[in-house]
This record gives structure tokens, sequence and C-alpha cells, in this order.
């Protein structure tokens, strides 16, 4: 006769072994996730780096942008001092009056104060000649 078979609950050897397949299988899935979650957390932490880095270039773009604006208008402030200072320089020598000077010679040649060759001299100073 066959050994009797027990009906109801397993035996001791049989709960073991089941144990044994459920704990190795709950220790290899969680031994995946864990393996997912790292690489997960890995590529999240490189994609916020080379976002970070991306952002760091256009900050330094922009302020470079910045600078070149800032570096136009000085060149165009300085233009435009320049410009005036240009216009302002022929107003500050005004032409001088060449017939008051002219009279002046005469008064001074009628009064006998210079002579006709200092007239002539200085005449030809006041016209530029």
């Amino acid at each position: 006769m066959p050994p009797m078979r027990r009906i109801g609950r397993p035996s001791l050897v049989g709960t073991a072994a089941r144990t044994a397949v459920v704990v190795g299988t709950a220790t290899a899935v969680s031994g995946s996730m864990q393996k997912k979650s790292a690489a997960s957390a890995n590529a999240n932490a490189e994609a916020a780096q080379n976002q970070a880095e991306l952002d760091a270039i256009h900050a330094q773009q922009a302020t470079e942008a910045q600078q070149a604006q800032v570096d136009a208008q000085v060149q165009a402030a300085l233009a435009a001092q320049a410009a005036q200072q240009q216009a302002a320089a022929p107003a500050a020598a005004a032409p001088v009056d060449m017939v008051a000077e002219l009279q002046k010679l005469a008064d001074l040649k009628a009064q006998g104060l210079i002579n006709d060759d200092e007239f002539a001299a200085m005449k030809a100073k006041v016209l530029g000649i």
C-alpha cells in the first residue's frame, strides 16, 4: 500500500520550500525594482545637470548680449558728445569781425600810431592773406 498522503495542511518541508520560493521571488523583484529606480534616478540627475549647464550657457549669452548693447550705447554716446564738441568748437572761435578790425587799424593809422608798412602787414593778417 502506498504511503498515505496528508490531506489539508502541507508538510513542514513543503511549507519551507514554498516560503523559500516566495522569498526568492520577492528578493529578485525587489532587486530589479531597485536597479530600475537607481537607473531612473541617475537619468534624472543627468538630465538636471544638463539643464543646469544649458541654463548657465543661456545666462552667459544673455550677459554677453547685454554687455554688447551697453558697449554700443556707450559708443553712441561718445560719438554724440564728440559731434557736439565739434559743433561747439567753431562757435567758440567765432569769426573775427573783419570790418571792425580793419576800422581799428585805419584809426591807428589815422592817429599816426602805425605807419603804412605796419598797416599793410596787419591788414594782410586780418584778411588772412
